[in-house]
Formats: structure tokens, C-alpha cells, sequence
């Protein structure tokens, strides 16, 4: 095959529309354009977004409010009292919680917050605990351990 033997696939072109070039054509006299109005002019027509002079949807919307942080730090949450599905004993890690359904994914660092009671001593390895949550664990005879 040689570069000068290349061809589009059939139905690929089409032949441009070419208006006001006699009623014989059958895009003559109005162009496709129809009888008259804003939409018949040359340069006629309406912005995006126009409703006819109705208050446009765009302008109906509340504005910005507030601000958003871009340093905000995303955080899986898991509460003490979710961790009594572990074993005593056990050392609780984002891998752990992940293969126990307590956690989406492995992505995100993992919080662990103080609602609920914890029945049993743990090995908490995670990347942020609230001191509630703290309180408890090391309550029920567990250790915490902060990992980065």
C-alpha cells in the first residue's frame, strides 16, 4: 500500500452545505434559515445561556460561598467500637481494616475515633487516633502506635 493509494473509508466526507446559491439547489432563497427574526440575521442569534429575557438558571443559582481549604487532609474513619470484629489480641493496621471492610481502600490514611466501647486488648497501628479513642483503647489493656 503506498501513501498516495490511501483513501478515507466510504461515508467518511461529506460534501459541504452551499446556501443561497439558487432556488434550485434547494438551500436558496432563505438559506435554510427560515422567515424572517433574530435568528434569520447576519451576526443574529443569542448568547449561551439566554432564556428569552426570563432570569437565566445561571443567575437563579446561589454564588460562591465560603472557601475551600486545598490543603485539606482526607482521612478513612473507622470508630473504636467497629474494632471488636478483631480477635484479642490482634494488631489492628490500614492493611487489617481494608480485608475487614472497614475501610474502602488502602489509599487514604486511617482515623480512628472515639464512638463506641472497645471489649477487648488491641494493637492499634494507624496514621491519626483522637484521644477519646486513645483513652479507650489503652483502657481495655491495648497499645497505640502512630505510623506515617
Amino acid at each position: 500500500m503506498k501513501q498516495n493509494e490511501l483513501n478515507p473509508p466510504v461515508g467518511a466526507k461529506h460534501k459541504s452545505k452551499r446556501v443561497g446559491r439558487g432556488d434550485g439547489s434547494g438551500h436558496g432563497c432563505y438559506s435554510g434559515r427560515g422567515i424572517k427574526g433574530q435568528k434569520s440575521r447576519s451576526g443574529g442569534g443569542v448568547r449561551p445561556g439566554f432564556e428569552g429575557g426570563q432570569l437565566a438558571l445561571i443567575k437563579r443559582l446561589p454564588g460562591k460561598r465560603g472557601f475551600t481549604n486545598i490543603f485539606k487532609k482526607e482521612y478513612s474513619i473507622v470508630n473504636v467500637g467497629d474494632l471488636n470484629v478483631f480477635s484479642p489480641g490482634d494488631e489492628v493496621t490500614p492493611q487489617n481494616l481494608f480485608q475487614a471492610r472497614l475501610v474502602r481502600s488502602t489509599s487514604l490514611p486511617v482515623k480512628v475515633l472515639g464512638d463506641g466501647e472497645i471489649r477487648h486488648a488491641l494493637t492499634v497501628k494507624v496514621n491519626k487516633i483522637s484521644a477519646a479513642a486513645e483513652a479507650k483503647i489503652i483502657a481495655a489493656g491495648g497499645k497505640v502506635q502512630k505510623i506515617l
